[in-house]
């Protein structure tokens, strides 16, 4: 490929993602987004979205080989208790994050 069509091609990709992420906003009007049944999807959907990346993350433990599910145990208690405290998703991600990674590198090994 030339630079010609490169520039071609990453003009093509610019448009189409814009236009896919404009879509949502042009096909639903404004009727529709005040639907009980969409305010109603866009409460519960993050919550959803979290209990199924709970499960995923969860769903290879195996409790009866060595580590027992102890880091997820303990990574999980460390997570609840930071959100109850700061109410910030971000701290309490990033923190169960990096102590799993350090329970499970170090001690856990």
């Amino acid at each position: 490929m030339n630079n010609t069509e490169i520039l071609i091609t990453a003009l093509m990709i610019v448009i189409a993602t814009a236009f896919l992420r404009f879509l949502p906003f042009i096909i639903i009007n404004k009727s529709l987004s005040e639907s009980k049944y969409i305010k109603f999807l866009g409460n519960m959907l993050p919550y959803s979205m979290i209990a199924l990346l709970v499960i995923y993350c969860l769903k290879d433990i195996n409790i009866i080989k060595f580590p027992h599910a102890i880091p997820e145990l303990i990574s999980i208690a460390v997570i609840v208790v930071l959100h109850i405290i700061k109410r910030n998703v971000l701290i309490s991600i990033a923190a169960g994050t990096i102590i799993y990674m350090f329970l499970v590198q170090t001690i856990f090994v």
